[in-house]
């Protein structure tokens, strides 16, 4: 595996990739000149960032084309698969270096935690690379902001990893709920089983030894540095807030997916939420949340009122629809969506799988609306990825973006980075008032402050129980601009 170089490149690099947006968008070498896009028959040359899990998959069901370059923090968990499936690919620990170095890309995978994943994405797009960046988008609403502007600027390709995104049921679904099967919808319940690993814990004391393989300041990056311990890695990584987002940026881009893209969502204008015990480093184990939408554009055939979108997680659920029949399932083992029209309700599974009618009955004399979304082969079996590849080899001036564009995915990610705020904001005991044009809340003074559980500890003294919470007061104001951008630590560029 190569090195960290010495800082000098490094600082050059940034220095030219992360300056003002106006600047020249170079182009991959392999390009066809003049044109701007390739033809299908050509492949891409693609570089993985995180590859030990789910970016492994990724590059699986784009494994048609070459994959040239394999980017992990961690060479052993790297090994299990990437490694070894592409064994020719050069190796790397640090993306910059990758970006400095590999001159012969044309488009990455990114999926890497969440803290990591905004800057990556945004030095390839300067680069003119394509980029296909694992769900959640980003780890905050600016990140996501800066991240949908860029790819427009610079015309590249781009899909988050929502796959459910490309596939049938969600496209039945929109094309059910526009045409006004259910009349105006007005409220949408969401859930999900996860978490399914441990959160709401306190910051471990103990320090472990770093595994040689592992570059241990690669991985916190922009983060703020702490001693490594095996809680945060391998995988544990999600239920810490400095890296991750909880259950809701595990799957609120998958299963709040169908109402943002059947309703027409933008920004939401207020969220609320309330939660189990959760700690100044570390997520809920279960949590409700709320986010308020106003009136959009009515349709040919469907008007757009004002909406409630609710969030259950943690084995929360919301109240069990009376047209569900002792027994059925609510969604399937994942989550679901449940839709409360003016002329009836609509559920579908995880993914927007698997659309129905309540009372189900009713399917059986369903007449489904002509298609109107474009349909894409074996979504959830690389349809989603190969979707972008196609998008990738087209022009820029007539491309078919593919279906989970940062375009579309920037605004779905603000809405899931907002639940996760609204989350570590709840001691302020208010619904949030959002502007989203500024990117703030209005309703949070300067001298409002937070109440966080920072340590809970539990003993028998005596044979009485006796419980030991310890509380951090915090400014209400400044924490909150902080978790809607972050500010990196020093050696990572702001983006």
């Amino acid at each position: 595996m190569k090195t960290e170089k010495a800082s000098f490149s490094r600082r050059s690099f940034l220095k030219t990739a992360t300056g003002s947006l106006a600047g020249i968008t170079i182009l991959p070498s392999t390009v066809i000149a003049g044109l701007g896009h390739r033809p299908p028959s050509d492949k891409l040359n693609i570089a993985g960032i995180g590859v030990g899990g789910i970016g492994y998959r990724n590059l699986k069901n784009m494994e048609l084309e070459n994959i040239v370059a394999l980017c992990d923090v961690d060479a052993t968990y790297a090994n299990r698969n990437s490694f070894r499936e592409w064994p020719l690919a050069t190796r790397y620990a640090d993306y910059r270096e990758m970006f400095d170095q590999q001159k012969d890309l044309d488009a990455v995978v990114i999926a890497t935690p969440d803290h990591n994943h905004a800057l990556p994405a945004y030095l390839a797009m300067r680069q003119g690379l394509h980029v296909y960046l694992q769900k959640p988008l980003t780890h905050t609403v600016y990140e996501s902001r800066v991240l949908a502007e860029t790819a427009r600027r610079y015309g590249v390709a781009t899909q988050m990893g929502n796959q459910g995104n490309s596939a049938d049921g969600i496209r039945e679904l929109c094309e059910w709920i526009q045409s006004g099967k259910i009349g105006e919808v007005y409220r949408v319940d969401a859930w999900t089983n996860r978490p399914i690993w441990p959160q709401g814990m306190s910051r471990p004391d103990k320090e472990m030894r770093i595994p040689k393989t592992l570059d241990w300041n690669l991985f916190v990056g922009p983060a703020a540095m702490r001693p490594y311990n095996e809680a945060y890695h391998p995988w544990n990584w999600r239920a810490w807030w400095d890296f991750g987002t909880g259950a809701l940026g595990d799957m609120g881009c998958h299963i709040l997916d169908p109402a943002f893209k059947a309703l027409k969502l933008q920004a939401p204008q207020a969220v609320q939420a309330s939660s189990g015990k959760f700690t100044i480093d570390s997520a809920p184990n279960a949590e409700k949340i709320s986010w308020e939408f106003p009136a959009r554009d009515n349709l040919p055939k469907l008007a757009m009122p004002p909406v409630t979108v609710n969030w259950y997680d943690g084995g929360l659920l919301p109240d069990r629809p009376d047209e569900l029949k002792d027994g059925e399932q609510m969604g399937d083992e994942n989550g679901g969506c449940l839709f409360y029209g003016s002329r009836g309700k609509l559920i579908c599974d995880s993914y927007g799988m698997n659309p129905r009618l309540l009372p189900t009955d009713e399917m059986r004399h369903f007449e489904a609306p002509a298609k109107s979304f474009r349909r894409i082969a074996d979504a959830m079996e690389g349809g989603h990825e190969r979707d972008w590849i196609r998008a990738c080899k087209e022009n820029p001036a007539n491309r078919v973006e593919a279906s989970s564009n940062f375009a579309y995915a920037g605004p779905l990610n603000e809405m899931v980075m907002l639940g996760v705020l609204a989350v570590r904001l709840q001691s302020l005991n208010r619904k949030l008032i959002w502007d989203s044009v500024n990117m703030r809340f209005t309703n949070i003074g300067m001298d409002d402050r937070l109440r966080i559980l920072d340590k809970s500890e539990f003993e028998l003294n005596n044979g009485n129980p006796q419980f030991n919470d310890v509380y951090r007061e915090l400014p209400a104001a400044s924490m909150a601009a902080e978790w809607i951008r972050h500010s990196y630590r020093q050696g990572w560029e702001q983006i």
